[in-house]
C-alpha cells in the first residue's frame, strides 16, 4: 500500500500520546544494530545522556532500513509516535511531514547557522520542505565503495585490483583458490545498492542524471546502460556462492579472507574498525569502484515526530540541538566510518580509506544520492525489479534493462 493511502486512512484518527512516566525518556528508533554501528549509537547515547538531563532509550530495530521503515511509519500514524527516529536523507518522510506529523526544527537551525556549516547544502536541502526544516542531519554515507581482502587476492596469486575491470579479470582466480568473488548478502537492498554503485561506475554520471533526472528513454533503453547491466549480470554470477543473509556477515567474508571483495557503503568500515584490520595493510578500498571516484551524499537524520508533551518536546529540541554539535559529529562518525555533515570539523587521524572519502568530498567530487531524486514508491518498484533478476539467473540483461526503463517512464 501506497504511503499516502496509509496517511488518508489513519492519519485522522491518530491520537497524539500523553508522555510515559518519564517525560525526559526519550526513544530512539533506528535499525543500526552492526558491531560498528552499535559502537556509533552508543557515542550519541552518552553525548544525550551526559550532556542533557534527559535519558536515551534505545529503540533499536533489527534488519535493514526496509524492514525498520514500514514500522517506524505504522507507529507513528498509529499514534505510538516515537521521540527520535533515524531516517535516511531524501523524500522519506515528505508525507508524513505534509500530513503534520514531524516537528519543525526551522528555530534550531537557524539558532546553530546549520545552512552555513551542512556540507554538502543539499544535505540540509533534503530536510527542507515549504521553507522549513524537518530534520536533522547527521552523517554522510556513500554507497559508492568496494572493499577488498589483500589476503585474498594473495592466496589467489594475483594483484590487488585497482578497478572493477581487473577485479572481473581476477575472479577467476578467486574462485581457483576457493575463494568466493563477490561477497553479497541475500537481502535486496544489498543488491539494490550494488546495482547503483556499478550504475555510477560503468554508466557515468551523466548518464544517471538522464535517466533518473531527466527521464530521458532513449538512455534508459540505450547502449549504455546496457553495459550498466551486463555488469550488474557480472556481478550476479560471481556472487553465486555467496549465501549469507546480512551485509555485516558479507562484510566478514571480506574480513576473513573468505571472499575477495565486496561492494558496500562506507558503513562497512566499522565493521573493519571492530575486527582490527587495518587500511592499506588488510584491505584496500575503491571509491567509484575505481573507475568513477565519486560520492553519493546518501546518509542518515533525525526525525522528530509531533508529541503534545512539553517535556517531550523539550528533550526532542534539545537532542536535535545536540547531533550536529562538533564533538558529537566527531565521536558519532568515527566510530560509523561515515564523513561528518559539517565542514567545519577535524576528524583527527583518519585511515586511509576515510581519508579518500574526505579528500572527494573536499574536492566536490559527489553527486546526489538516488534517495534525494526518486520517489519512494519508484525506488520500491526499482528494488523488486532488482531481487527478481537477482534471484533467477535465466532473467537477462536485456530483458531487465526494458523493465527498468518501463519503471522510469511511469515514474512520479
Amino acid at each position: 500500500m501506497r504511503l499516502r493511502s496509509m496517511i488518508a486512512a489513519l492519519a485522522a484518527s491518530a491520537v497524539l500520546p500523553v508522555a510515559g512516566a518519564q517525560a525526559t525518556d526519550l526513544e530512539v528508533t533506528h535499525w543500526w544494530t552492526s558491531g560498528g554501528e552499535a559502537a556509533a549509537v552508543a557515542e550519541l547515547a552518552k553525548a544525550f545522556d551526559g550532556k542533557t538531563d534527559n535519558h536515551w532509550v534505545d529503540g533499536a530495530i533489527a534488519g535493514s532500513g526496509n524492514t525498520a521503515r514500514p514500522i517506524i511509519v505504522s507507529r507513528i500514524l498509529g499514534g505510538d509516535p516515537m521521540g527520535a527516529t533515524q531516517l535516511n536523507h531524501g523524500r522519506q518522510a515528505e508525507e508524513l511531514i505534509q500530513a503534520g506529523l514531524m516537528m519543525d526544527l526551522t528555530d534550531i537551525a537557524e539558532e546553530q547557522g546549520w545552512k552555513e556549516k551542512v556540507n554538502p547544502p543539499s544535505l540540509l536541502d533534503a530536510c527542507t520542505y515549504e521553507g522549513k526544516i524537518y530534520c536533522a542531519p547527521i552523517n554522510i554515507h556513500s554507497w559508492q565503495w568496494m572493499w577488498l581482502s589483500n589476503k585474498a587476492f594473495e592466496d589467489a596469486g594475483v594483484a590487488v585490483p585497482k578497478d572493477w575491470n581487473e577485479f572481473v579479470d581476477a575472479a577467476p582466480a578467486l574462485e581457483k583458490a576457493g575463494k568466493i568473488p563477490l561477497a553479497m548478502g541475500q537481502q535486496p537492498w544489498q543488491q539494490g545498492g550494488a546495482f547503483n554503485v556499478i550504475l555510477t561506475a560503468v554508466g557515468g554520471v551523466d548518464l544517471i542524471d538522464k535517466i533518473q533526472s531527466q527521464k530521458d528513454m532513449d538512455a534508459a533503453r540505450g547502449p549504455e546502460f546496457a553495459k550498466v547491466w551486463q555488469a550488474y549480470a557480472k556481478a550476479r554470477e560471481m556472487s553465486a556462492k555467496s549465501t549469507v543473509q546480512d551485509w555485516n556477515q558479507a562484510t566478514n567474508l571480506v574480513i576473513t579472507d573468505q571472499a575477495g571483495a565486496q561492494i558496500m557503503g562506507d558503513w562497512a568500515q566499522g565493521e573493519f574498525q571492530v575486527a582490527g584490520e587495518v587500511a592499506g595493510q588488510d584491505y584496500e578500498c575503491l571509491p567509484g569502484l575505481g573507475l568513477e571516484a565519486i560520492l553519493d551524499t546518501g546518509g542518515d537524520a533525525f526525525y522528530f515526530p509531533v508529541n503534545d508533551d512539553p517535556d517531550v518536546t523539550k528533550a526532542q529540541k534539545e537532542l536535535a540541538a545536540l547531533l550536529l554539535t562538533p564533538d558529537v559529529q566527531v565521536a558519532f562518525n568515527q566510530k560509523k566510518g561515515s564523513l561528518p555533515v559539517r565542514g567545519d570539523v577535524d576528524l583527527g587521524n583518519v585511515n586511509a580509506c576515510m581519508k579518500k572519502g574526505l579528500d572527494l568530498l573536499a574536492a566536490g567530487k559527489i553527486m546526489p544520492s538516488r534517495e534525494i531524486v526518486l520517489t519512494q514508491d519508484t525506488i520500491n518498484e526499482i528494488n523488486d525489479l532488482l531481487t527478481e533478476f537477482w534471484s533467477d539467473p535465466s532473467y537477462s540483461a536485456e530483458d531487465a534493462q526494458s523493465a527498468y526503463a518501463d519503471i522510469i517512464e511511469n515514474a512520479d
